[in-house]
């Protein structure tokens, strides 16, 4: 019998506002295939969430000076489970990837038009999955 220790990879995310597509910084787009449809981008400080229509990409920025980016990009093909979860002024978003690798994203501070839109976006992010 194998044991797998499931630990989540970012669970420190707490994005607290969208991002403008059209303001987001020219490095994002080097993450983004040409055939892809970024959808919405959030952000906290120096942290950044992309959810394209084909995948999730998150960049992880370390240091005082920000001088380390860890960039994660995961293909929405590659869930094998998904959470939403919905507090009063928050939204977590809970997903288990076919590696093993589990992760919990944070939206915080959100009025109930703005969880509307990220449980829309949640749900078009699972059928991507299914295509």
């Amino acid at each position: 019998m194998a044991y797998i220790k499931f630990k989540e990879m970012t669970h420190y995310f707490n994005f607290h506002r969208e991002l403008e597509l059209k303001n987001l910084p020219k490095y994002i787009h080097q993450y983004v295939l040409p055939n892809e449809k970024i959808l919405k981008a959030y952000g906290t400080k120096r942290d950044k969430c992309v959810f394209t229509d084909q995948k999730l990409i998150l960049f992880d920025v370390k240091g005082l000076l920000g001088n380390t980016k860890k960039i994660h990009i995961f293909p929405y093909s590659s869930l094998s489970s998904s959470a939403i979860v919905f507090k009063p002024q928050s939204i977590y978003l809970l997903f288990t990837f076919s590696s093993g690798y589990q992760m919990r994203l944070n939206y915080i501070n959100l009025t109930s038009e703005d969880k509307s839109e990220l449980r829309e976006l949640f749900t078009n992010m699972i059928s991507y999955n299914h295509k």
